[in-house]
């Protein structure tokens, strides 16, 4: 072998070695969660919280819930950001499940809401959804698993153009930020049609991307004119409103 050839190959496979560390601590070292997510993971009078390592559970307390809703954060978000919103769904009479993904990032774990509904076996109603990236790969589940599924939900977010849901019994959401400048809008408006039908859509005035979750501020977004306690229970109320004409309400 030239040595000139040997040489390249060994700083192309330096170079590949690098990348490959410097993406591992990357995923490993996600935004948030800010000091309201980790007060959010105590229990309280009305919720009540459970670490179950592969994912976290907010159910309510006093009552027997019939309904689950299935979270998947963000890309590159820990997932107990999603805590205070989690409470505020869960407040409302429903089991909530934060799924945490291997390396911060839902594409690798796509299948993870199997382990929460495996978990859970007298949930009669399952709504999958997720942030950003969370819910692209919640819609990739809800398609592979109508049987298991009845709801999805669309946070700042929409399905893959290989995931049509629009000839599926699914009822859906799809909410968004006014403020939101990382939501790619020709993506979302392109996707419009893969919705299953009579999807709820709606525009949260003043909100942004990461509003959604409680991480600090994300690179590239918009500045939200409310609260994040505002956008949350704005995002909160719709999700309940899909999960409660998921129970036929």
């Amino acid at each position: 072998m030239h040595k000139g050839f040997r040489t390249a190959l060994i700083i192309a496979g330096v170079l590949l070695l690098i990348g490959v560390i410097w993406f591992i601590v990357w995923g490993l070292t996600p935004l948030g969660p800010a000091p309201e997510a980790l007060a959010a993971m105590e229990s309280n009078p009305v919720v009540t919280v459970r670490d179950l390592g592969d994912s976290i559970t907010f159910t309510p307390a006093g009552i027997t819930p019939i309904s689950g809703f299935i979270l998947y954060p963000g890309g590159h978000v820990d997932h107990r950001s999603y805590a205070p919103i989690a409470q505020r769904i869960a407040a409302r009479g429903y089991l909530v499940a934060i799924v945490k993904m291997p390396l911060s990032l839902a594409v690798f774990g796509a299948e993870r809401a199997d382990l929460v509904i495996t978990a859970y076996p007298d949930i009669r109603y399952w709504v999958i959804g997720g942030h950003s990236l969370g819910g692209s790969m919640a819609a990739t589940y809800a398609k592979a698993h109508p049987v298991k599924i009845q709801g999805v939900a669309f946070w700042a977010s929409y399905p893959p153009a290989s995931d049509n849901l629009s000839a599926t019994e699914l009822k859906g959401l799809s909410t968004y930020g006014s403020e939101d400048l990382v939501l790619d809008r020709e993506n979302y408006l392109a996707t419009l049609p893969l919705l299953p039908p009579g999807t709820i859509r709606q525009v949260i005035e003043g909100g942004n991307h990461a509003q959604f979750g409680d991480y600090g501020p994300q690179p590239g977004d918009g500045t939200a004119t409310i609260s994040a306690a505002d956008q949350q229970a704005q995002v909160a109320d719709l999700t309940a409103r899909l999960i409660r004409a998921v129970e036929g309400e």
